[in-house]
């Protein structure tokens, strides 16, 4: 999965600075870059005794938004994780000093075993594939039930106010992407469509989730964790830059994102999987919902498709950032032109899942008047 390297380092600094803070790494290196990673460069770091490692950095240039990127914050949750039973690699280091190779960046365990790209889980048995996403459910919620004063992250984020705070960040951060520039075609990568509709209504307060406060990943999907090579287990979860204390049906929403997007996806996912009844053995959102309920111990459901609207909108906001990292040619990802095109479609869907919800709640609201007459 690791091979050319698209954003070249300084490896001779990089192996000086190994060599001073974390010796166990043998230089010198061989350094491959891996071609998934929509927005921090990731490379394969082989030290000279054959022991392999994951360098994560932040993407040379200008970046579009200080909210993104966050390696730092990537280092310090799995470094926390570390002790507890929720699985992560190793931290070796966090290296801040933009000297060295550019950006600032850190170092981890590489963990051998299998990732699925295809959140679909191909090539097993229907009864692996439902054991396998049924692993990534109970890791998920594993995960919500940590403590966050226990491992020390009191400060990581705010206990409540989740959704007005992602609606304040997503709304600079959307601005910001809708106007880079292409570098080839001078014009800019333009806005989510309804984006000024689809905030007013998550801004609304007599529709929004209650408060619950829970240490969240943020980008929790199949093809972020790491499967055992053998067994239908999670051996780490990857990918911790936008993890912080939330609302834990926002990692929810995005795990269940491919069983309502199926349609929107096609301008850069060929594949029909999550068709219902198309793949055998891949579970339904009401049996993800249980398996989440019976780990965790509390029920997601009643709140969920508000949930599964903003994670869309937030999907779109992800891809329109893909678009605008091309449109300056900042993408890390081989496969970024694809998926820059997609943040129009998911903008539509994410609109139209808006409306379902408030039609929804008007009818809830005559049945309430109703019953009081």
């Amino acid at each position: 999965m690791a091979g050319h390297i698209r954003h070249p380092i300084d490896v001779k600094a990089l192996e000086q600075y190994l060599t001073q803070h974390v010796p166990e790494i043998k230089v010198p290196l061989e350094v491959k870059q891996f071609g998934f990673g929509q927005s921090n460069p990731t490379y394969q770091l082989t030290s000279s005794d054959k022991k392999r490692y994951v360098m994560r950095k932040k993407p040379p240039g200008k970046l579009l938004s200080k909210a993104a990127h966050k390696v730092e914050r990537e280092h310090r949750i799995i470094a926390a994780l570390g002790p507890t039973d929720v699985p992560v690699p190793k931290a070796y280091c966090l290296c801040e000093d933009e000297s060295v190779i550019g950006t600032p960046f850190y170092v981890m365990e590489f963990l051998d075993g299998r990732i699925f790209e295809d959140l679909s889980v191909p090539n097993v048995s229907p009864e692996e594939r439902t054991s396998l996403w049924r692993a990534a459910v109970q890791t998920l919620a594993k995960f919500h039930s940590v403590d966050v004063r226990k491992v020390g992250l009191e400060s990581y984020g705010k206990s409540n106010g989740f959704y007005d705070r992602q609606l304040a960040t997503w709304k600079q951060i959307c601005t910001a992407q809708s106007e880079a520039i292409d570098v080839d075609t001078k014009e800019p990568v333009g806005q989510i469509p309804h984006f000024d509709d689809i905030l007013q209504f998550f801004a609304d307060k007599n529709i929004q989730p209650q408060d619950r406060a829970t240490l969240i990943h943020g980008d929790y999907k199949i093809d972020n964790l790491v499967f055992h090579k053998t067994e239908p287990r999670v051996i780490g979860i990857l990918d911790w830059e936008m993890s912080t204390v939330g609302h834990p049906l926002s990692d929810l929403a995005n795990l269940l994102t491919p069983f309502y997007t199926y349609e929107a996806s096609k301008s850069y996912n060929r594949s029909d999987a999550f068709l219902p009844g198309t793949t055998p053995g891949l579970p339904t959102p009401d049996v993800v919902l249980a398996w989440y309920k019976e780990t965790a111990g509390w029920d997601p459901r009643p709140e969920m498709h508000w949930a599964l609207a903003f994670g869309v909108f937030r999907l779109s906001a992800i891809f329109q950032g893909i678009a605008a990292r091309y449109a300056t040619r900042q993408a890390s990802s081989a496969e970024a032109k694809t998926y820059s095109q997609a943040f129009k479609p998911m903008g539509e869907l994410a609109w139209s899942l808006v409306e379902q919800e408030k039609a929804k709640y008007k009818t809830a609201k005559r049945g309430d008047v109703a019953a009081k007459l």
